[in-house]
């Protein structure tokens, strides 16, 4: 039987290396002194700022990296998404499909559940740290039912009524799980590449700061790039030498800064973190045999591991400590709220079995 192209270990540290640059960037881009990314649009003055940041760095250097970069986790882990669907329900001749062949509605109903029960008890737990803590958000009820319901990313002006703001990610999850089901699950690759290419040609239609880029970009039709190049990653993905890789990893490195700073480029660049990643997840594997490898190995996927804990309570944490770093003692309030997320993330699931036992 063939090995996946990505075996169990490279699945983690890639989450790993997405969840870091999430849950960091989610602190890092509410710091006012710090350059901001160009995330559902394009900002040609974030991207200047980014440049200066580099051209004459000073010790927020690493924070200007992380808050210009670190949302490209959200590309990481919708290919890996798409990865793991096409190697779960792909092909039937793939060697480690799964035959079952499910409805559309099981099947969404299926992603829709596991989707609820992961945010659930994180959005909650958020909303009553909201309230107790300053300056609360004012929710409406149809954002609290759109935000149950995962379809707030629809709703007019996203950015404004989705709190917190990284759980946009559900409803774009549902939103591919229900592309891949109806339109991708077992057809023809070229249904997969021409949505993607439609998706992306449409974009570059919208101006770079108009609000109809930014609702576009919250929805799945951001996204194909990144999921669809999971799906053929998985069918037609090759091994690549470990030279090789390192060339991927530095090669896509270098694409990722040069891109970022031109409208049309930026759009490709989910495509150059998503390979910039699996060079380096490769790399990483490949040196784990060393001590210092090995930790290092170890570190990002236990990571990875407690990623889904680590996505769904970093924004109740962020909103303890972000006053810290704001009144000025910007690294002090990061070492909170790095300390606290990473135990509340390792202890997380615990918390829920315990919980589910009781």
């Amino acid at each position: 039987m063939n090995q996946p192209l990505l075996s169990r270990t490279e699945c983690d540290i890639l989450r790993g290396i997405a969840i870091l640059g999430i849950f960091l960037h989610n602190y890092c881009h509410w710091l006012n002194p710090i350059v901001k990314e160009n995330e559902y649009q394009f900002f040609r003055h974030n991207a200047d700022g980014f440049i200066r940041a580099l051209t004459s760095p000073d010790l927020n250097l690493p924070l200007h990296l992380l808050s210009f970069l670190g949302h490209y986790g959200v590309p990481i882990f919708l290919f890996l998404s798409a990865y793991g669907l096409e190697m779960k329900y792909g092909t039937p001749q793939h060697p480690t499909t799964d035959n079952r062949h499910p409805s559309p509605l099981a099947f969404i109903s299926r992603h829709y559940l596991k989707l609820f029960k992961m945010m659930i008890v994180g959005f909650v737990a958020f909303t009553m740290t909201d309230y107790i803590t300053r300056g609360p958000h004012h929710y409406a009820l149809l954002d609290i039912v759109a935000m149950l319901g995962m379809f707030n990313n629809l709703l007019p002006d996203p950015d404004k009524i989705i709190w917190p703001g990284p759980y946009w990610f559900f409803g774009l999850m549902l939103q591919l799980y229900i592309v891949y089901r109806l339109l991708l699950y077992r057809r023809s690759w070229r249904w997969t590449a021409a949505l993607m290419i439609v998706c992306l040609v449409v974009q570059l239609f919208l101006a770079p700061e108009s609000e109809a880029l930014n609702r576009y970009r919250y929805n799945f039709m951001g996204g194909m790039l990144p999921f669809g190049l999971g799906l053929l990653y998985a069918r037609f993905g090759r091994r690549l030498p470990p030279q090789a890789n390192l060339n991927l990893f530095v090669v896509s490195s270098a694409l990722i800064i040069v891109c970022s700073l031109n409208y049309y480029t930026w759009t490709l660049v989910p495509l150059f973190v998503c390979s910039g990643s699996i060079g380096l997840a490769k790399i990483i594997t490949k040196i784990s045999q060393k001590p210092l490898g090995k930790q290092l190995n170890d570190f990002f996927k236990w990571i990875g591991i407690i990623s889904p804990a680590l996505f769904v309570c970093h924004p109740i944490t962020r909103k303890i400590f972000i006053p810290v770093s704001r009144g000025g003692d910007i690294y002090a309030g990061l070492a909170l709220y790095v300390t606290a997320s990473l135990l509340l993330a390792a202890i997380w699931p615990a918390i829920m079995k315990r919980k589910a036992k009781e």
